[in-house]
């Protein structure tokens, strides 16, 4: 059978491809001083600085596994205060909600149901204590002043 020049010309392509593969390869082994795994490890310092030599052993601190914390610290046990102040903004007694509105400009909507000590007007000073509602805070335990 007769070779085409085509056929030629793709095998001796890739006869060169390989010899250039196989250069590279020995020129590799020939320049890696480390071998290994010793090429690949990576070292961090106290301060998360990558380097590829073992950080030095001075200054090292001693941490105990006890003292590390994952996820979210414990909280106190100190007692919050769960009744908030606050002045009525805006009520509706026809369909009776509202809106109470802190010093710290937090708004609260709140239920008439949900109001004891009298009439609920706009301006007066209430107590309560916020709950979290279907869209959002809501004001339960309402004590007008």
């Amino acid at each position: 059978m007769a070779d085409t020049f085509n056929k030629k010309e793709r095998e001796k392509k890739k006869r060169q491809k390989k010899k250039e593969k196989e250069f590279k390869k020995e020129s590799r082994k020939e320049s890696s001083n480390k071998s290994g795994w010793e090429s690949m490890m990576a070292y961090v310092d106290e301060n998360g600085v990558i380097h590829d030599t073992p950080p030095a052993q001075t200054n090292k601190k001693e941490i105990k596994a006890k003292d590390i914390e994952i996820g979210i610290p414990k909280r106190d046990d100190s007692e919050i205060d769960p009744i908030l102040r606050g002045t009525i903004n805006y009520f509706d007694p026809a369909k009776g909600y509202g809106f109470i509105k802190t010093p710290d400009d937090q708004s609260f909507f709140v239920y008439q149901s949900n109001i004891s000590g009298g009439e609920p007007v706009k301006g007066r000073k209430v107590r309560f204590e916020k709950e979290k509602g279907a869209k959002g805070w809501v004001a339960v335990k309402v004590v007008l002043e």
